[in-house]
């Protein structure tokens, strides 16, 4: 049964844009020497982009390609860059959950669910998207297939297999796939095949892969090499480990530091235990990475309630902020979290989103532009945490880049905080974009319960 839902308190926001001559380095990001600073081989467009995960299925009444695509309008006008699509391929019947099944128990990686439409609506979708300036990725699901899939009957010895029955296993309890087993070549060289086709077939920007930790790390080196090689692509992989970002992807989860900001969230760890995530992934992933942040998902709205759950009223805009301004992220938003829609989006049935007053549309319009247009917040801008007089509530940093710099102030608990700001310049006159005004810095600042400061000077 669907819970009752209310729309989310609207939050105070004061944003603000600034420059700057000086620059202190610090753990976080690699500083940028000029607007034609390396990218480390990342595609140049996601340095300063964001993405928005789209979920097909539960986006419209007929959860297709079609329906969904006079959304594309709305979202580009509100700064999404990005759209990563949830598997498109069909579903397998055998042991399937609900009654449509889960997008991850996929029956063939070369053809298209016939629930959304078909291999030219398919294009069509991709063509308009690159049109209106959008990049595209992919959903891709290599650790298993569904329970139907065709390599089942005529490659048997591409799955792992029961010792004493014969069959082929499942993982966890996932009952409706079956683990394929990476040992084998051919398989390895059938995978990369199928991610070759819809980047030939579609002019596709890139992937996000499904569980990617699971899937050996040599298999990616050789497969995002090849891949690469046909079009500087975008990977995404679903897991923190850093050996994922040694292999080839451009970007790796954040489920660390998610965990850590739901418990502060709910006031049982202090704003400044952040540092400890943020210290050891400073010390264990290459200086190269980067992050995809998030305050919800298709996983954490499905399963944990995100972010209407975790992060409930006033209290998700400082972690939004958050997400769009910390050093090295790609931020993330979930289909809905714009309205924003406050329930679970069902895994297995479908469970169409209400999409009506779009509450947060112009809160994350202000994030998304700030982020495209100041360098300060590509992902290889400097980040430096910034101490104030009340560390246990207020999270403080500042990011930089090419001359520009961004102060980023967030009040991580529920009551009204006052601190003070260690070493700032207070002659400096800092200019409010929002609130059209230019402000003189002041080392000494109030933010109300979840209020949050971004500063421009």
């Amino acid at each position: 049964m669907k819970l009752t839902k209310r729309l989310l308190p609207l939050v105070l926001i004061i944003v603000a844009f600034y420059s700057c001559k000086n620059n202190t380095s610090s753990s976080g990001a690699a500083a940028g020497k000029s607007d034609t600073a390396k990218t480390d081989g990342h595609p140049s467009w996601i340095m300063q982009g964001n993405i928005y995960e789209v979920n097909i299925r539960q986006y419209t009444p007929e959860g297709t390609f079609k329906a969904f695509e006079p959304n594309l309008q709305r979202l580009k006008d509100m700064g999404v860059q990005t759209l990563w699509f949830m598997p498109i391929n069909p579903i397998s019947k055998v042991d399937r959950k609900g009654e449509l099944g889960s997008y991850y128990a996929v029956s063939n990686y070369t053809a298209i669910n016939p629930e959304y439409g078909n291999i030219e609506d398919w294009k069509a979708l991709v063509k308009k998207c690159h049109d209106l300036g959008f990049k595209v990725i992919i959903d891709w699901v290599p650790n298993h297939t569904g329970g139907d899939h065709y390599w089942l009957e005529q490659h048997p010895d591409f799955y792992i297999r029961d010792s004493v029955t014969g069959k082929a296993v499942a993982q966890y309890d996932w009952t409706d796939t079956r683990k394929l087993n990476y040992k084998n070549p051919a398989l390895q060289d059938s995978m990369i095949n199928s991610m070759k086709f819809w980047i030939n077939e579609s002019d596709i920007d890139g992937f996000r892969c499904d569980v990617a930790g699971e899937v050996p790390d040599d298999f990616w080196k050789k497969c995002i090499g090849e891949l690469k090689s046909m079009k500087n692509i975008f990977m995404l992989a679903e897991g923190n480990k850093a050996s994922l970002q040694e292999d080839g992807f451009d970007a790796t989860y954040t489920w660390d530091e998610f965990a850590m900001m739901k418990l502060i969230a709910k006031g049982e760890r202090p704003a400044f235990a952040l540092d400890s995530v943020l210290n050891r992934v400073d010390s264990t992933f290459p200086e190269t990475r980067l992050l995809m942040y998030f305050t919800s998902n298709h996983d954490e709205n499905s399963w944990n309630k995100a972010d209407y759950g975790t992060m409930p009223g006033e209290s998700h805009a400082p972690f939004a902020v958050l997400t769009q301004t910390i050093g090295k992220s790609i931020p993330l938003i979930y289909s809905g979290q714009e309205e924003p829609y406050l329930d679970s989006i069902s895994f297995f049935y479908k469970d169409t989103i209400s999409f009506n007053k779009y509450g947060r549309a112009d809160f994350y319009k202000r994030l998304l532009t700030l982020r495209k247009d100041n360098a300060a917040l590509a992902a290889n801008a400097t980040f430096k945490k910034l101490k104030t007089s009340n560390d246990a509530a207020i999270y403080a940093y500042t990011r930089e880049r090419v001359g520009r710099k961004i102060m980023v102030l967030l009040n991580l608990t529920n009551k009204l905080q006052s601190f003070t700001v260690e070493g700032l310049d207070t002659t400096q006159m800092t200019e409010n974009i929002f609130l059209g005004k230019q402000e003189k810095l002041t080392n000494h600042a109030e933010l109300p319960a979840w209020g949050y400061l971004v500063y421009s000077y």
